[in-house]
């Protein structure tokens, strides 16, 4: 996510749902989430080499330092394929010049900071099991647990991201800010296990390195305040001056999601919003490599979301950018095999908007365009003291869907249909309807839009169904489940159709994950209000896990039920500060634990991530 530029606005009524199966024990653990009550952690964060460094200690303590254990810690670049820029190597800063520059970022933040909202204090933000892990892990053998692990997954790897910042923040820092770590679960052919944790090696992270501190910031915390803004601004142009950084290689983050695209000879990405993909590699003994940064021939420019979506028929993949100048949005899509078609800019849209995720149908792809974009409430004071964002909520705006054909070559297909009050930060899934004349899109909508960019623990959003009428622009919408649900997820197999299960993550609160749930969204079809949670796990007192991903059991059979298979995520107890994987049979109603490997160190709590089969690693 460039999370960078994630927030978003507006409240619907609550109506709680019945649903017996709620009230079942496997939900008495389930935190209770009061979206009404405003508690705000002052836990320092516990922020250590899990090696060397005793966990009680808090990021004031401890000197940061990064270990590099393995040759995959070089970047290389494939010679058979020219569609990379080579990721730079920058060299070492002249010693004398980079310490005026540094002393003069310490200057920032002993004197001019304001004191830092919770949004942006490390001391909040990377609090628990949010605090960055500071040296890699080369493939280390992971303990079971419990169960073994299924044949259809072996010779396969799980690789999940997230921001995981290589120094410690010194000054304002947001939960979507930092490098970008891979975290991979390797397994061999006999189902052993190995975790390998890796830096994606983007231009970003080797400036940060050879200058020794992070250089970068994000719009959440430029405008900390306007002298300390100012500062940043003249004191960045100067490292820019002295070449400590080079804007044409890309500045941007890979620290949201892993996306394996196109067939044959699959790619594997590391992807943010802000910047081009990098593509990485995972060796057979489960190392992470970094090759490079992706630019598809030279077609793709500056950015591209971190959510593509593939349909699973064709291979196709579509995707989309967006920017602070116009066009503000801009939808493209490859071949199967890779091939960028020319951009189709979307000029209705009129200023900068938060566009993360989008979905796709058979026949058409969907943006949401929610209430936010440059802060409306942007005052002298806001600019002078530091209280609040550049971007943030605008209730003067109403949310709309726009829907084009997936091979329009222009805009001029693009419709736009007024939502009031429904802001999304990922899609879940979309199809289509009625011959093509209706589209249904499947979300988790945020009712406390107003309080996302601030206070996360009063995140509130909850599993919509959306049915837009093409012709008529008739609306209607049904809540499925009153829970706290995001990071919702399908059985990939069914991208772009009508499918009948969601497993999706609950907030206990926002942004940690207590556990996980099935909805059968079937059930909104019928009369009457359904919550449509029919299977749970909670992961236990003081555990928070993160997104699932949904791995069939017999993915060549076109007989198999859609919710055949096991679903997986990372799971870290607070409590004994140990991590753990979990797979989960995506059947039984208590979505039974098959497999739980103990982690050779712990894993920070991250964002998207995928599986990679046998056969797709083998082409990588």
């Amino acid at each position: 996510m460039d999370h960078s530029t994630s927030f978003l606005v507006t409240c619907s009524s609550s109506q709680h749902l019945s649903n017996p199966f709620l009230s079942s024990s496997n939900f008495k653990q389930c935190p209770s989430i009061n979206v009404l009550s405003k508690k705000i952690s002052t836990k320092k964060p516990c922020i250590y080499n899990s090696k060397s460094i005793p966990p009680t200690k808090c990021c004031s303590q401890i000197k940061p330092h990064i270990i590099n254990q393995s040759s995959s810690n070089y970047v290389s670049q494939d010679p058979n394929k020219l569609q990379f820029q080579e990721t730079s190597k920058f060299p070492k800063p002249l010693p004398f010049l980079n310490n005026i520059f540094n002393a003069i970022d310490d200057f920032i933040i002993k004197f001019l900071d304001p004191p830092p909202r919770p949004s942006i204090n490390p001391k909040v933000v990377l609090a628990d099991n949010f605090s960055p892990v500071l040296d890699e892990l080369p493939p280390t053998a992971c303990e079971v647990v419990k169960g073994s692990i299924p044949p259809c997954l072996h010779g396969g790897a799980y690789i999940r991201n997230g921001p995981n910042p290589q120094f410690l923040p010194m000054g304002p820092h947001h939960l979507f800010n930092g490098n970008g770590m891979l975290h991979c679960i390797k397994i061999d052919q006999q189902g052993n296990s190995t975790l390998c944790s890796r830096f994606v090696k983007t231009n970003r992270y080797l400036a940060d390195q050879s200058i020794g501190r992070s250089i970068y910031t994000n719009i959440f915390i430029t405008f900390n305040g306007l002298a300390p803004s100012a500062t940043r601004l003249v004191l960045f142009t100067a490292r820019l001056l002295a070449r400590q950084f080079d804007f044409r290689k890309g500045i941007g983050l890979a620290n949201t999601s892993v996306a394996s695209l196109f067939s044959p000879g699959n790619l594997l990405f590391a992807m943010e919003e802000a910047d081009l993909p990098y593509q990485v590699k995972i060796t057979p003994d489960g190392d992470i490599i970094t090759i490079g940064r992706h630019d598809f021939s030279g077609l793709l420019e500056r950015n591209m979301t971190a959510h593509p979506k593939t349909d699973p028929d064709t291979g196709e993949v579509f995707a989309f950018k967006y920017g602070g100048t116009s066009p503000y949005l801009t939808y493209f899509r490859f071949s199967p095999e890779g091939k960028k078609e020319p951009d189709v800019p979307i000029s209705s849209i009129p200023g900068p908007s938060f566009i993360h995720d989008m979905a796709i149908t058979k026949r058409y792809v969907i943006f949401p365009d929610i209430q936010v974009g440059i802060n409306p409430n942007l005052t002298p004071e806001i600019l002078f003291s530091g209280v609040g964002s550049l971007v943030g909520p605008d209730p003067r705006k109403v949310p709309r869907i726009g829907v084009i054909l997936r091979y329009s070559k222009d805009q001029s297909e693009m419709k736009w249909f007024d939502v009031p009050g429904f802001n999304i930060l990922h899609a879940t899934n979309a199809w289509d309807e009625d011959d093509g004349d209706s589209i249904v899109l499947i979300a988790p909508n945020i009712l406390t839009f107003e309080h996302t960019l601030e206070d996360w623990d009063l995140f509130y959003s909850v599993m919509m169904k959306i049915k837009i009428d093409l012709k008529t622009g008739v609306i209607s919408r049904q809540r499925l489940s009153s829970m706290n649900l995001e990071f919702g997820v399908i059985n990939p197999a069914y991208v772009s159709k009508k499918n009948k299960y969601v497993y999706a993550c609950v907030n206990a609160p926002a942004p940690k994950m207590g556990g996980v749930v099935k909805l059968d969204i079937s059930m909104a079809e019928q009369e009457g209000d359904h919550d449509c949670v029919v299977a749970s796990r909670m992961y236990g007192n003081g555990c928070y896990g993160g997104e699932t991903y949904f791995v069939a059991k017999e993915i060549d059979n076109p007989n198999a039920e859609e919710d055949d298979g096991y679903i997986m995520t990372f799971v870290h107890n607070e409590n004994s500060e140990e991590s753990t994987f979990l797979i989960m049979d995506a059947k039984s109603p208590t979505l039974d634990i098959v497999v739980e490997l103990k982690l050779p160190r712990r894993v920070p709590y991250g964002f998207h991530g995928l599986f990679v089969r046998q056969t797709d690693l083998l082409k990588l």
